[in-house]
């Protein structure tokens, strides 16, 4: 799997991010090629090994403001992969380029501009798993209505899904939120051409909002 070539067309003020999801999936892919009785002593395992303690130093930095992040990673999680790039560099000279542990290598080395990026800022994220499951459902939905009749009902639809993923992911109460969106949106369009931006969950009515903690009261009483 190649990376899309359009990410690199983007203007320069857009980073572009790696995903190690991606890159650990390659060495994933060699592990289980090979016979159950050499997976466990081989190179594919160790590179999970470095994988794993990325994923999981980053599940402790978690709850850590952007600021904090920044700090940890630099201090706990580049050390792991200035080890992983040199295990990677002394591999790849012994390593067959077509076998299933030097495509991930090449992988690896191919994209490690990108896959360290995420250190530059303490807002970026290792992988893009949460922005794959923001997709699943208009994927999964897909296969259900096979297209849609206009491209005109194409992006209405893409809309829609947009506007509930954004409020999944930025809206104490998603509900409520979307309630807001489809009342305001009518008059806002006619403001101006920057209707739109107004939308965002930052600037729904603090009516429209419910915070977390009673979110979570009020579905504990259901």
């Amino acid at each position: 799997m190649r990376e899309y070539p359009g990410y690199h067309k983007l203007p320069e003020r857009i980073r572009v991010v790696g995903c190690a999801a991606h890159a650990r999936r390659k060495f994933d892919e060699a592990l289980t090629a090979l016979p159950k009785e050499q997976q466990q002593t081989s190179k594919a395992a160790e590179a999970l090994c470095y994988f794993a303690k990325l994923f999981q130093l980053e599940q402790s930095f978690a709850e850590l403001k952007p600021e904090e992040r920044y700090t940890k990673r630099l201090e706990q999680a580049k050390p792991v992969l200035d080890a992983l790039l040199a295990w990677a560099n002394d591999l790849i000279p012994r390593t067959a380029p077509k076998s299933a542990l030097g495509k991930a290598l090449h992988y690896l080395k191919e994209q490690w501009p990108y896959l360290v990026r995420y250190l530059e800022d303490g807002r970026l994220e290792l992988s893009n798993n949460r922005a794959e499951r923001s997709i699943k459902p208009f994927v999964m939905g897909r296969k259900g209505w096979l297209f849609s009749n206009t491209p005109a009902g194409a992006q209405a639809s893409a809309v829609i899904y947009s506007l509930i993923e954004t409020a999944k992911e930025n809206a104490p109460d998603p509900y409520r939120y979307l309630l807001w969106v489809l009342e305001s949106a009518p008059a806002m369009a006619l403001e101006g051409d920057a209707w739109a931006g107004m939308l965002t969950p930052a600037n729904a009515l603090e009516t429209y909002k419910i915070p977390k903690e009673t979110q979570s009261d009020e579905t504990n009483e259901h």
